[in-house]
């Protein structure tokens, strides 16, 4: 059932920005106390019949082998069918393919067209999974989103000529501008908004359904006659009096990276928090995906209440959440595991966070958090991505290295 919510629209002062988030200088991590280990409403002890479900898994089963360095600035991964090559994003506006661990020329460059610094630059790529595309997520020469479509050739260039806006969304500030954008199970392609920025959701957008920030939009990229996508017709807000029909889902702040399981198609989503608390949350496929729900901000910061005059209703809350501290600052999302290399962390979700560099492990039953191992640490983690074996690379812009997580 879709959860619906009251769309209002509250004008508040700007203040202070309490996200972390930057990619432009080294980050620094105030301490605090122990972060939370648990999800909200999970027991402090699994039974044993749970606790004999979670894989055993240990920090010295991994390693973080260097995989290309010398990259400036890289915030995504991405690979296509039929090609041996992983696609790296440049935050200062190219793309550079990699095979067998060396960089080639850029088969995109568009770095003297966008904004690129802080939180903005070219910051997601997604291949069509059946056609020659490419779908980019930048911020344009005035900070907008804009979302654009490219024809790849064989050799995996993007036609520069080819390319085609699907979407802008005016920012109203400089962060807070999301920058993934994967294609789901079902074929649509799905764009994680952040609120417009600053700080506490001045602007009330993230529960505002006439916004498109703050959201979770799924669209199909094919053009419907004058317009240059296509809105899915199951889509959950159409109809809704006064809501955007390309919305999938609410209630987010910056989800900065989010992911389909390749195996189960379950939506996995690393959002940046205020000034406290950082969130990652889980919506099984079995349940909808995503479909209409209600992530919470900014009436909450994770599990903690917010901004009172957002309404509380109808929230799904995270399936783990860390105080500001030891544990990071700034959620970088992840992906599941499905490589071979180390069999004990298949079905792990993996992730990290900006500040801390912290690699952390989670496992879930049926929703709910049973199993989390620190793995090690990365220095200024933006981004963990899937390759097509199902392995995992983490990209860091502490030292412009994309590592692979392999067996120890």
């Amino acid at each position: 059932m879709v959860t619906l919510v009251t769309f209002v629209v509250v004008l508040a002062a700007c203040g202070d920005d309490g996200d972390s988030q930057s990619f432009e200088s080294s980050p620094k991590v105030t301490f605090l106390t122990t972060p939370k280990t648990t999800a909200p409403d999970a027991t402090e002890t699994a039974d044993s019949t749970i606790a004999a479900t979670v894989p055993a898994l240990t920090p010295d089963q991994v390693t973080f082998a260097p995989f290309v360095s010398g990259l400036s600035s890289p915030v995504d991964l991405a690979w296509r069918e039929g090609d041996d090559a992983l696609y790296v994003v440049l935050q200062g506006g190219s793309i550079v393919p990699v095979r067998g661990g060396v960089a080639g020329a850029p088969v995109l460059d568009i770095g003297g067209s966008i904004t690129s610094g802080g939180e903005q630059g070219l910051l997601g790529l997604a291949f069509h999974p059946s056609a020659p595309l490419a779908y980019v997520n930048y911020t344009d020469s005035d900070g907008d989103t804009v979302i654009a479509e490219y024809a790849v050739a064989k050799d995996g260039t993007f036609e520069a000529t080819s390319a085609r806006e699907l979407l802008t969304i005016e920012q109203p500030y400089a962060n807070h501008n999301g920058g993934n954008l994967e294609f789901g199970p079902d074929g649509y392609l799905y764009i994680g908004t952040g609120d417009g920025g600053s700080g506490g959701d001045p602007e009330r957008r993230s529960l505002n359904g006439s916004e498109l920030l703050g959201k979770m939009l799924r669209i199909d990229p094919t053009p419907s006659g004058d317009q240059p996508y296509t809105v899915p017709a199951d889509n959950p807000f159409i109809g809704v009096d006064g809501a955007r029909p390309e919305i999938w889902s609410v209630g987010l702040r910056n989800p900065w990276r989010f992911t389909f399981d390749s195996a189960t198609g379950d939506l996995w989503i690393g959002d940046v928090g205020q000034g406290e608390w950082e969130e990652i949350n889980l919506t099984r496929a079995v349940d909808g995906g995503g479909r209409g729900m209600n992530f919470g901000w900014s009436a909450f910061e994770g599990t903690h209440r917010f901004n009172d005059d957002q309404s509380a209703d109808g929230v799904t809350m995270p399936i783990f959440e860390f105080q500001h501290g030891p544990a990071g600052c700034s959620v970088s999302g992840g992906d599941v595991y499905h490589g071979s290399e180390v069999p004990a962390l298949a079905g792990w979700y993996v992730f990290s966070d900006y500040c801390s560099g912290i690699v952390t492990a989670l496992w879930q039953t049926n929703g709910t958090l049973t199993g989390q191992v620190q793995l090690g640490n990365v220095s200024a983690v933006s981004a963990i991505c899937s390759g097509p074996d199902g392995q995992l690379y983490v990209l860091s812009l502490g030292d412009n290295t994309v590592y692979r997580i392999a067996g120890a």
